[in-house]
């Protein structure tokens, strides 16, 4: 059995990491800041597909300062790209928090820590431990399959039982004189060797102490039972132009993709008439009338975590339906309510799309 309490492969797995650890522009910096940053973004993204998005946000937000300075929607239109929104709200928020109550230092404490919008025990670990070297454990889906596999635990890793049980080996386990190595050497052996479906025992540098290698059950391990139910969601959508200008609509200040830019859209429609009809109503309402083009210009599925958009867009054109000769573009602005607005098309890069809205803007000629 794998020794917990003295165990021989965590300081395999630390030479390992010496090797061939990743050079990522946060590493070995000891700003918990930067460090923050990285975490909340490599959240449900790739690192290498974040750290583009990574220096990006270096260069507007360099500072704690910088960020708590900046309005919600420059922060969220940095985020374009990275999904889950609400990550980006709450780094926002928990970053306004350490300026104006901690003197703009990142607290050293697990409880003050996790005390901060958006931050977790993961977060609140890998900060700890890789900025300030403190002993604590960060403890995600990369570290819950490894410890899984090389202890050989059968408990469900998305369960309370399964997590409470690993957690409690990662800090028997964690060496007190390198946490923040140990704990980035996880992820990187997690992403590199130890992987999800097809692990590269072959590779492993641990391998000889691994008892599901050794059992042969590393395809059976870890367990992981979804209970998600995803919701299938057709979203009928509408390109819609006024002259040089297009129609677009801000989602509400809550739920998916909360506060970002749209086209016109109907969602849970079978049909192109159903569709038309819920268009027609929506911007009848906005003073236009509408000619929507029975051609479908562009097919998306896109997946958030407990729903999947089926989107069909449509090219149409809008009539005012006033005086439209002796009425200007400034004037039908402000007669529209403050969540709509008509933009030009070199506009677009301008604004935060909600998701795969963003993808449709191509179409727009």
């Amino acid at each position: 059995m794998t020794d917990k309490k003295n165990p021989k492969w965590v300081p395999q797995l630390l030479a390992w990491y010496d090797v061939h650890k990743r050079e990522l522009p946060w590493r070995d910096c000891g700003d918990p800041y930067k460090i923050w940053v990285s975490e909340v973004m490599s959240q449900q993204t790739r690192i290498e597909a974040m750290k583009p998005y990574y220096d990006n946000w270096m260069r507007l937000f360099p500072t704690l300062e910088d960020l708590a300075k900046a309005s919600e929607d420059e922060v969220v239109h940095a985020w374009q790209g990275l999904g889950y929104y609400s990550r980006a709200r709450n780094l926002r928020l928990g970053v306004k928090d350490v300026v104006e109550n901690y003197g703009g230092i990142v607290p050293r404490d697990r409880k003050t820590m996790e005390s901060l919008k958006g931050v977790g025990s993961y977060t609140a670990g890998a900060v700890l431990s890789m900025a300030y070297n403190e002993p604590e454990v960060a403890v995600d889906g990369n570290v819950l399959r490894i410890y899984a596999r090389l202890y050989r635990i059968f408990d469900d890793i998305l369960s309370t039982k399964g997590k409470k049980t690993i957690t409690a080996i990662v800090e028997e386990t964690l060496p007190h004189d390198r946490p923040g190595d140990f704990n980035q050497a996880l992820m990187d052996f997690g992403s590199a060797v130890c992987i999800p479906k097809t692990p590269r025992c072959e590779e492993c540098p641990i391998v000889n102490m691994c008892e599901a290698y050794q059992h042969k059950d590393t395809d059976k391990l870890p367990v992981r039972i979804k209970k998600t139910k995803v919701v299938e969601v057709p979203v009928f959508v509408g390109i819609l132009q006024y002259e040089d200008y297009y129609l677009l609509h801000k989602r509400p200040n809550r739920g998916l993709l909360r506060s970002m830019w749209e086209f016109p859209s109907v969602e849970m429609v079978s049909t192109f008439d159903e569709g038309e009809r819920g268009l027609e109503e929506l911007v009848k309402d906005l003073g236009f009338e509408l000619a929507l083009q029975p051609v479908l210009v562009k097919e998306i599925t896109h997946i958030f975590s407990h729903r999947k958009w089926f989107m069909k867009a449509f090219r149409g054109d809008l009539m005012y339906a006033g005086d439209a000769k002796n009425i200007t573009i400034g004037a039908i602005q402000k007669k529209l309510p403050k969540d709509w607005m008509l933009i030009k098309r070199d506009e677009f890069a301008d604004y935060a799309w909600a998701g795969p809205h963003g993808k449709l803007t191509e179409m727009a000629k």
